[in-house]
């Protein structure tokens, strides 16, 4: 097989294990009217259980990210991923909620193998020009595994309750570990995109400065509006539209087919205009908008309500690709791992001090609250996109001058991002 054919395949192992880790990671917010049923705790402690996986994976994401880096992308896929669904496994024989709450905890741990090294094959497998659509690719992982568990969790939970529901998931993954395993390997050192971890000296920090800073800064505050309409979503179709869960959360499914969809234009749009933050500054504005009119229409209308729910499950998850992206591309080869495990790190932390936050805005003044605390938070974001780092990198490279080194890099495919003097075509 070519370089450039496997390249592919490994991307595709990469997706294949994201997806289906995050069913189980991450798609619980559709079992929220079951957890509440089943284990009779409120809508704030149904919110921190399916929350449990973000703690976890905001303790291991920089150690997985270090384990990456030091020893490449299978013994981290293979290994986290298959305790994943061990610890899937067992969640689904406990019953007592602070028992599952810490096994959750422990599995979101394990899983965030699959978070750290799916980017990390997108960086060192592909060069600057195809990025943005890999990433794209890499990033539709996630929302195809939510897509899954939309559609297919809250009706397992019908029929077996929540702990098959959760069985169902460790099945899964259990399958993602052995391909990960089996297959998954680190690209040829002559690889134009690959690392040169054997060639060059260990990079200096990439924080010294402070574009890659307000990058994660942007992501934090985007997650906000993301995770208030994942994980009350559902419980708002049902709580205050009458909607059936089973229907509300083939809504959620649909739109995060369409959310993967959007993560792959914003990957294409990025390629084709060479640039990172310019894209995510502008749908960081439209995240803002949605989130704005969803606040208001769930306040007068239903209907519209609804709409603009499904719209801004759509919208708030279209940046993510972006922001992952250019952190990894401000690190470099030397610290891809722990940059993307950084990144992922601060998103888990507000979401898991975020989820109950909101929970009790909601429980206070309703669903509307919420969403317009997710429309501050995107607001706030604007201002931060390191825009004008990446245009002067730009006007750098097409001057023939060397751009700062830490400053976003100016992709102009099908050219080689140049960067410090020399072609960045991969870390």
């Amino acid at each position: 097989m070519s370089n450039g054919r496997r390249r592919w395949w490994i991307l595709a192992l990469g997706v294949n294990a994201h997806t289906l880790t995050t069913v189980g990671m991450f798609g619980l917010p559709v079992l929220l009217p079951v957890i509440r049923d089943e284990l009779g705790v409120s809508l704030a402690v149904a919110g921190v259980l399916t929350s449990a996986p973000s703690l976890g994976a905001m303790v291991s994401l920089i150690l997985w990210g270090m384990l990456a880096d030091r020893r490449g992308e299978r013994l981290v896929l293979g290994s986290g991923v298959a305790v994943c669904a061990v610890l899937l496994g067992v969640a689904a024989i406990v019953e007592q909620p602070v028992v599952l709450g810490l096994v959750l905890a422990l599995m979101g741990a394990a899983g965030a193998a699959a978070i750290v090294g799916g980017g990390r094959i997108v960086l060192r497998w592909f060069p600057a020009g195809q990025r943005g659509i890999a990433m794209g690719l890499r990033q539709v992982s996630f929302m195809l595994g939510m897509g899954l568990a939309a559609f297919v969790l809250p009706p397992i939970a019908h029929a077996y309750g929540l702990g098959g529901a959760l069985l169902s998931c460790a099945v899964a993954t259990v399958v993602a570990a052995i391909l990960a395993a089996l297959f998954v390997s680190d690209p040829p050192l002559d690889l134009p995109a690959a690392g040169t971890r054997a060639r060059t000296p260990p990079a200096a920090s990439p924080y010294r400065k402070p574009e890659l800073w307000r990058v994660h800064a942007t992501s934090a505050l985007i997650v906000v509006p993301q995770f208030v309409v994942s994980t009350y979503g559902v419980s708002a179709l049902v709580d205050a539209h009458a909607w059936d869960d089973v229907d509300a959360g083939r809504l959620f499914g649909a739109a995060a087919l369409a959310g993967a969809a959007a993560r792959l234009a914003a990957g294409y749009w990025s390629d084709r205009t060479g640039r990172r933050m310019g894209p995510l500054r502008t749908i960081v504005v439209a995240t803002t908008v949605v989130m704005g009119v969803l606040a208001v229409a769930e306040r007068v209308d239903p209907w519209a309500g609804v709409a603009a729910l499904a719209l801004a499950a759509v919208v708030t998850v279209s940046g993510n690709g972006l922001a992952y992206l250019g952190a990894g591309e401000l690190a470099g080869p030397h610290w891809a791992g722990r940059v993307l495990g950084a990144h992922n790190t601060v998103q888990n932390v507000v979401s898991f001090g975020g989820v109950p936050v909101i929970g009790i805005v909601i429980g206070a003044s309703g669903y509307w609250a919420g969403f317009a605390v997710g429309a501050l938070c995107a607001l706030a974001a604007v201002p931060l996109v390191p825009v004008m780092a990446e245009r002067r990198a730009a006007r750098a490279a097409r001057a023939g001058a060397a751009p700062d080194t830490t400053a976003t890099p100016s992709c102009q495919a099908p050219t080689p991002c140049r960067s410090g003097g020399r072609s960045q075509a991969g870390p």
